[in-house]
């Protein structure tokens, strides 16, 4: 735990209470191998929908937005290749697609200088034929441990192999 110090009147130092350090709910970040890794992405469907990264084509598009910084650390963490399912939050609430990293990190444009935010580039590549919704995700118990259950709020999460297997398996991929 860290010791926080404030000052009293005159500028001597007063010792306060210790602070103590918030643990977050999302999985240890494991390290990252030489091979694909696998995520999921989320977009408000009135923002950016499915339909407008398909419309993006090969060239695809900017992936912004992000403003948590676990979420930022899985922007870095992903490398061109990678796939990551296209996820609509707040409306519709399921699995509409897979994504491909097509650039890696990179400062956001948008961002002013000094913030330490970041974008990557993805293209579309295909949709579910079957989107998978989280309250299907929610009653597969090989899905329980999964982000999506267990930091439903985070915008930027990594999916492990099996979980990937398990939602394309039941989009009908």
């Amino acid at each position: 735990m860290a010791k926080a110090t404030t000052m009293m009147a005159g500028g001597a130092p007063k010792a306060s209470k210790p602070t103590k350090k918030v643990a977050s709910k999302a999985r240890p970040r494991p390290p990252r191998g030489a091979g694909r890794a696998w995520w999921l992405v989320k977009s408000e469907p009135s923002k950016w929908s499915w339909d407008d990264q398909v419309k993006a084509g090969a060239k695809g598009t900017v992936w912004d937005g992000v403003k948590n910084h676990t979420a930022k650390l899985n922007l870095i963490d992903m490398r061109k290749g990678d796939r990551a399912f296209f996820y609509h939050s707040n409306e519709g609430l399921a699995v509409v697609g897979i994504v491909e990293v097509i650039r890696e990190a990179y400062p956001d444009p948008k961002g002013e200088p000094g913030e330490p935010w970041v974008v990557v580039d993805m293209k579309a590549v295909e949709a579910m034929p079957r989107p998978v919704t989280l309250a299907q995700v929610k009653a597969e118990p090989k899905l329980k441990d999964m982000a999506l259950v267990t930091s439903f709020r985070l915008s930027v999460q990594p999916v492990t192999e099996a979980e990937w297997k398990t939602v394309c398996a039941m989009g009908g991929l």
